[in-house]
This record gives C-alpha cells, structure tokens and sequence, in this order.
C-alpha cells in the first residue's frame, strides 16, 4: 500500500476526531487536508502511520484552537514540564474510539484549548495520559491535570474519585515502578503514614514514615518485585522473592486516596496472601 492509500484510509478517523475537537467539519477536513501535506513533505521514516497521523492532526487543531482563544496563565505553567518520550514510543498500538457523544460538543466551548484537547483525547478517546503528554508536548502528570481541570469546569466528576480500592493501589504501586513523582503525590493522602510489623522490621523495611513527601520518596523507583494480592478481603501488593511472598503492603484506601501502608511479614499474614489480576482473585 502506498502513502496515498495508506491516509485514505485513515482519513475518515482523522476528520471525526478534528471534528470533535474543534466542533466545525469543514475546518476539521482543512485540518486533515494540512496533515496530508505535512506528511507528503515529510522525509524521515515514520513506523506508526496511525499515530504519527493522529499526532499531527491533534496538534493542527490545537495550533488553531489557541489562535481562537487567549493562552490561560494556567496552562503556561503546566507546559514548562515537557518529556522527551516520543510521540511513537508512546502512541504505540492505540485503538481510537470512533464516536463521541453529542452532546459533549455543547461544554467543549468552556474550556482552554489544551483543556479541550486532554479531555476530548483522554475522556473520549481513551488516550492514555502518556499519550496525551506526547501529543501536547508536556509531562503525563501535567496532562491529568488538564484533563481533571476539564471535567471540573464542564461539570463531569472526575473518574480518578470513583477508583476502586484495588484501581487505587495499583496505580500507586504502578507509579512506584515507573518513577512517576508526582502520581505518587497524587494518589497519596497529605498525612499518610507507614508503619510496619517486627517481622517486617527484621526483613529490612523501614518502622515507619509519616507524610505525604517522605513516602513518595521511598516508594518512587522502587517496588520492582512487587506484585498484586488480596490480604484476606483487602487489595494489596507484595515482594515476591523465588515466588514466595516475603513482605505485604497492606493498603489503607479513603476517598481514593493511600491513607496507610502497613508492611507485613508474620507467617499468618502471608499465608492469606493470594495473588490477583485486577480486582478478580486467583485460587
């Protein structure tokens, strides 16, 4: 398949999200008539048409959305934070939705132009905030916000309140991993604690460390070896040596929020340790 074919047939995709985006079809196919030109002209090798398509599109209709609207102080502050991850690193193999509600063109018009753009891309499209960070040049941490900032002047609760305990440790334990600061701020409550049983104490874990700053600093880059449990009832995490659980996590969750973690390694904690996939048990 040549280039020509190849956007052809991504080009009815590429006008509906443009569409979305800036409420008006026919500016939406100029938009995508540039993203043709953009890639004619380009000369480097481009891996994920899909997305290297997407991306540029997204961005033309940003570039025409700021022209419209004043640039919100707000939003200057969060673009001083930008990532170096590329856009095709990112993107990777996303599956866009092809229809958004209609009703959601009516709010659209309230907020920024990159407030729009994080909650169109994110809220319906199913973009992931990494994503997202990549079409707007900025940091995942800062795209939440955009996003989170969107539902909150369209009047929509953000979804990150409603999280399932289990969603809640994961995505802390997850953050943990990845070296995600600020994810871990935010998924940890100003006064959260850890503490500690003796048996933990004696495998080498800290006793204990109260607030917000003190645990994300432990816990950022770490948590490699740890994998999702139930403790009992509880969602949790555990570090695994040669397949047997050594020391328990045991989450705290109030409001959506890690309020307390407990490490555990008494034998009668461990023996309740059972492994999961999301919020579903393994026997």
């Amino acid at each position: 398949m040549d280039e020509t074919e190849a956007f052809e047939q991504e080009r009815p995709r590429l006008t509906r999200i443009a569409a979305q985006v800036l409420g008006d079809h026919a500016e939406a196919e100029d938009v995508v008539q540039q993203a043709w030109l953009r890639l004619h002209r380009n000369q480097t090798e481009i891996e994920n048409l899909a997305g290297w398509l997407t991306t540029v599109t997204t961005r033309l209709c940003l570039d025409r959305l700021k022209a419209k609207t004043p640039f919100p102080v707000e939003d200057e502050a969060l673009e001083s934070a930008t990532t170096a991850e590329t856009t095709d690193d990112v993107l990777g193999d996303i599956v866009l939705a092809d229809t958004v509600g209609v009703a959601l063109q009516v709010v659209l018009d309230r907020l920024s132009p990159r407030e729009r753009v994080a909650f169109v891309l994110h809220d319906s499209f199913g973009f992931d905030f990494p994503t997202v960070a990549a079409v707007l040049e900025t940091t995942p941490a800062a795209a939440r916000k955009l996003a989170s900032r969107a539902r909150g002047r369209i009047g929509q609760p953000s979804s990150e309140d409603a999280l399932a305990d289990w969603e809640v440790v994961d995505a802390f334990m997850g953050a943990a991993r990845e070296g995600d600061f600020e994810r871990l701020l935010e998924l940890l409550a100003p006064d959260a604690t850890v503490r500690a049983d003796a048996a933990a104490i004696r495998a080498g874990t800290p006793e204990r460390m109260d607030g917000r700053d003190q645990l994300a600093g432990f816990f950022n880059g770490s948590a490699q070896a740890a994998l999702p449990v139930y403790v009992g009832d509880q969602p949790g995490s555990a570090w695994f040596h040669k397949g047997r659980a050594m020391v328990v996590f045991d989450f705290t969750v109030v409001g959506g929020r890690v309020q307390g973690i407990t490490f555990r390694a008494e034998p009668e904690t461990l023996e309740r340790v059972v492994r999961r996939d999301g919020e579903a048990r393994r026997t």
